[in-house]
């Protein structure tokens, strides 16, 4: 009754998918750029004009309220073309020449601020062989050694500062002391690092230190080897290198060598960079015939002074009387043995000046003229020079006995300080018609020695000066002597034009 039926399937297509094509196009290449524009720069400014009447009335003050002088105005305006005509007179007048206005209360008196002294020093009968400023100017730094003889290898000495602005301030104990195996003999503040400061050694050592590291103060150090010096450092000086904001450090012993070396602080060492020797066989071709020095074949360097005009030109003074300028570029191989050194020294001698009759203990070149310098030494005598003339355009009598040390003052061109060995420090302004000191600083007792001095470039009314008693005077000199005239720099420039006999 019932079969199976076998139906054939059927299929419909499902609708809801589309049929489907793919197709492409392309259009050219749409060309953009990019520009930028810039407006000037636009000021605002505005005019106002008054009518005469306000202009007039204005002559009376706007919170006076009393009556009006009658006439006043009449007269302003009658006498006014008189008065104007009189400015411009007195204008083109040189009556008032000179005359320098200052507001401010004038000091006529050099006076002792502070008397610094370091106990252990003063107990052995120590010396200050040399002070310097730090580059702040609040920090003075003290070196300690002797200018007398005796056996100075064996004797330790120090090297102290003071910090004048601290407030625990204490004249008999420096902040920082730092004891040293051996007499120092030189002594120069870095001129950007407060912190940093130099020393030559009698042993012929050249030392860094930094008063930052508490703890172990000696930054770098030159070493006993071929490339150092073997007799007493007289001058350690700053010398500003190519790489701008770093620097050198230049010294000079007796022996006739001059080191430029550069500071590894990671060796903990210096580096000798440049050597110079002064050979008598080679400086007499820069002396004038008759006036040759007699001596041993090396030239002993005991002053040396840089020129804050022209990096490549140094001075040097030596213990026959030599006062020779030099050169660091100077490549004239020195006529003596190199071996053993890292570097061959050269002969930088290219010009001499007139010889003295003894030693040249200090030589400062002038910071406010680019040929002048000054020189002292154990004539008594202080000979300003010009780079350009061999005999000296004037010599000052100082003392009758040595003179240490000499310095220009850092703001008066007509000012400089010498100190001398029977004690005082005696300070002249070329600028007064008398060459007799304008002021002179005692300090001390009989047979005390000013031994070294030093202005304040930071505070000019500073002046440190060290003595044979190991005490350290800090002196504030008078407004005369630290603010510059208005013709200062014209009778400058007029000693050194002159033509030296």
């Amino acid at each position: 009754m019932f079969n199976n039926e076998a139906l054939d399937p059927v299929s419909i297509q499902s609708p809801w998918r589309r049929s489907q094509q793919s197709k492409g196009c392309q259009t050219k290449a749409v060309q953009s750029a990019e520009a930028e524009v810039q407006t000037v720069s636009t000021t605002v400014s505005g005019t106002q004009t008054e009518s005469k009447q306000q202009a007039t009335a204005q002559l009376v003050p706007q919170n006076f309220h009393g009556p009006v002088l009658p006439g006043l105005e009449d007269f302003l305006q009658r006498v006014e073309d008189t008065v104007i005509t009189q400015l411009v007179r007195n204008a083109r007048s040189h009556a008032f020449d000179g005359f320098h206005v200052n507001w401010e209360d004038h000091s006529h008196l050099v006076s002792c601020h502070h008397h610094l002294q370091h106990p252990s020093a003063v107990e052995r009968g120590l010396h200050v062989t040399g002070v310097s400023w730090s580059c702040t100017g609040a920090v003075i730094v003290c070196a300690y050694g002797r200018i007398d003889d005796g056996d100075w290898s064996t004797e330790r000495s120090y090297v102290c500062t003071w910090n004048l602005h601290g407030r625990g301030l204490n004249p008999k104990q420096a902040d920082v002391v730092i004891d040293v195996p051996t007499a120092v003999t030189a002594l120069c503040c870095h001129p950007n690092q407060p912190a940093l400061f130099a020393g030559g050694l009698y042993s012929g050592e050249v030392v860094v230190w930094d008063t930052s590291c508490a703890e172990a103060p000696m930054l770098v150090q030159s070493g006993m080897s071929a490339d150092g010096h073997r007799e007493p450092v007289y001058e350690v000086e700053w010398v500003p290198l190519q790489k701008k904001g770093e620097f050198g450090l230049l010294s000079a012993c007796s022996g006739g060598r001059v080191l430029l070396w550069t500071l590894d602080s990671d060796q903990g060492r210096l580096v000798l960079n440049a050597s110079y020797a002064l050979v008598q066989q080679q400086v007499l071709r820069a002396c004038p015939s008759g006036r040759r020095p007699r001596g041993s074949s090396t030239v002993g360097v005991t002053s040396m002074a840089l020129s804050p005009w022209d990096s490549d030109t140094f001075l040097v003074g030596s213990e026959g009387g030599l006062l020779l300028r030099c050169s660091f570029s100077s490549m004239t191989p020195a006529a003596v043995p190199s071996e053993g050194q890292s570097v061959t020294p050269r002969a930088p001698a290219v010009f001499s000046f007139r010889l003295s009759s003894g030693p040249i203990h200090s030589i400062h070149c002038s910071p406010f003229h680019r040929n002048l310098f000054v020189c002292t030494g154990t004539d008594g005598l202080a000979h300003v020079h010009s780079l350009l003339q061999s005999n000296p355009l004037l010599s000052v009598r100082i003392s009758e006995s040595c003179v240490f040390e000499v310095q220009w003052s850092p703001t008066r061109p007509l000012v400089f300080a010498a100190a001398t060995a029977q004690g005082e420090v005696q300070i002249y302004d070329l600028g007064r018609r008398s060459l007799r000191p304008a002021a002179t600083i005692e300090q001390g007792g009989a047979g005390t020695a000013a031994t070294c001095l030093a202005f304040n470039r930071q505070i000019p009314h500073l002046l440190a000066v060290g003595k044979s008693d190991a005490t350290v005077g800090v002196w504030q000199l008078s407004t005369d002597l630290t603010e510059q005239n208005p013709r200062e720099n014209s009778l400058l420039e007029q000693i050194a034009n002159q033509v030296a006999g």
